[in-house]
């Protein structure tokens, strides 16, 4: 008998569903669990846990690149606790966007670490694994069928982009995670995925109302960021049918429903809709009440099935190598002309330069505490005593992005302006040297939406014995 043939067992009798819990593990596994919340957590004997391990919040290159964001020696804890967690009370465990990005390096990476982990420690189980890799020739039909949008500030995606993507994958749904527990599996390790797939796939196995559940799963996704103080601690959320009660696992954060609601809005450009491969989660009449100073009960979410399919895709394409110039300047006149400073220094490190670089380069200039952050309409009044430069350089080679920053360094440090006392002095470095190599530099080339006909061929799931 698989878990949801034990859970269908014993929560699906007459007609009503007993409460369920599932256990947020790590809001972002690799970054540290806080032990002792997990203990408690594993203490209440959820019906499952889950942890989502990645995001594009981190950028293009660790999708580009198939690199992890996170430590490995980290990463590997992380695993370990969590899999010991699970298999302790004999309940599922499931892991979405493996790796960081959910491709198949990442996935990859991940599958290999919990191989290791499972044989160093004796630890037993079924694991699935379900590869979320875009197929190409089915995205270029795609875009050739008008089937795909943009998300946000991005061009219409075009059949170039795709070829020329690193990387793509796309986000699977809860349909995944149900092939691979009803294949068995006690532990699922997925590709690229949707937060609230890991938390929300077995509540809608179980028959459960799709809009609490995905609800349920949209906040408990992050662990404790929800509560207040926010934190990572492990977090439980009970679903009891029309409804969901969220506790963190530390007593010193406290699930409110101005923390619990403000959660809601994470992450979404729409304040009360949240698009899902199967369909769209509308929280406009949820309903938010205090059980007491720590725990919060949440109902009234409504879930409206899909007509179409959809998979939001993400790819990334190399733009070039990088090398970053690190600075700070407290003069005051250097500081009010610093904007005219940089534009006439890029202006003559192209010029010198043009004869020993192989290829065309950019460079991005910020000052922070007058535009790092933000491109304000209008200088800062006053302006502030002290600012910190960093010039981005972005060549083909690693080598032609070293030579122009360290040109653009040099001049820089002896560029006049109006009311110059010093010709040198007016720029301090924080360490040497101040160009730093910072690797290969990836955009997102892909972020866009994609119509599909059916999810189960996008996401191959593989079962193994351990």
């Amino acid at each position: 008998m698989n878990h949801l043939e034990r859970l269908r067992a014993q929560f699906v009798s007459g007609g009503k569903r007993q409460p369920l819990r599932a256990l947020a593990a790590s809001g972002q596994l690799g970054y540290g669990i806080p032990e002792a919340a997990l203990a408690e957590g594993v203490k209440r004997q959820p019906h499952f846990i889950g942890c989502d391990m990645g995001s594009v919040d981190p950028g293009p290159y660790y999708l580009g690149s198939g690199q992890m964001a996170t430590s490995e020696a980290i990463t590997r804890d992380d695993l370990a606790k969590v899999l010991r967690a699970a298999r302790s009370i004999q309940v599922p465990l499931l892991l979405g966007t493996a790796g960081t990005a959910g491709a198949a390096p990442h996935l990859d990476a991940t599958l290999a670490m919990v191989r290791d982990i499972a044989r160093r420690e004796g630890l037993h189980f079924r694991l699935a694994s379900i590869r979320a890799d875009m197929p190409r020739d089915l995205l270029k039909a795609a875009v050739r069928a008008g089937r795909t949008r943009p998300l946000g500030a991005i061009a219409p995606l075009s059949e170039a982009e795709i070829d020329g993507a690193a990387q793509i994958v796309g986000q699977m749904g809860i349909e995944a995670f149900q092939r691979a527990l009803e294949a068995g599996a006690d532990v699922v390790i997925a590709g690229r995925a949707c937060d609230t797939a890991v938390f929300a796939a077995i509540p809608a196995a179980l028959g459960y109302p799709l809009g609490p559940a995905m609800h349920m799963a949209k906040i408990i996704e992050c662990c404790s960021i929800c509560t207040t103080p926010g934190g990572r601690d492990a977090l439980l959320g009970t679903l009891d049918g029309d409804g969901f009660t969220i506790d963190s696992m530390n007593p010193i954060r406290h699930a409110t429903p101005m923390s619990v609601a403000a959660h809601s809005l994470y992450e979404q450009g729409d304040p009360y809709r949240v698009h899902e491969p199967e369909g769209t989660l509308h929280t406009d009449t949820a309903r938010y009440e205090a059980l007491d100073e720590h725990r919060c009960r949440v109902s009234g979410a409504r879930w409206e099935p899909a007509t179409q399919f959809t998979v939001k895709i993400e790819g990334a394409t190399r733009v070039g190598e990088r090398a970053v110039l690190l600075a700070g300047c407290g003069d005051p006149r250097a500081i009010a002309a610093m904007p005219d400073i940089l534009a006439n220094v890029e202006k003559t490190v192209r010029e010198l330069v043009e004869p020993s670089v192989s290829g065309p380069f950019a460079v991005y200039p910020k000052i922070y505490g007058l535009n790092g952050v933000t491109a304000w309409p209008s200088p800062a009044e006053p302006l502030p005593r002290e600012v910190f430069v960093m010039v981005e350089v972005i060549a083909a080679t690693a080598a032609d992005a070293k030579s122009v920053a360290t040109v653009f360094k040099q001049y820089l440090l002896h560029n006049g302006f109006p009311g110059r006392i010093s010709t040198g002095g007016n720029l301090a470095f924080p360490f040497t040297p101040p160009e730093v190599m910072a690797g290969t530099a990836y955009r997102f080339s892909a972020y866009h939406v994609v119509g599909v006909d059916a999810l189960a061929p996008l996401f191959p799931v593989t079962v193994e014995e351990l």
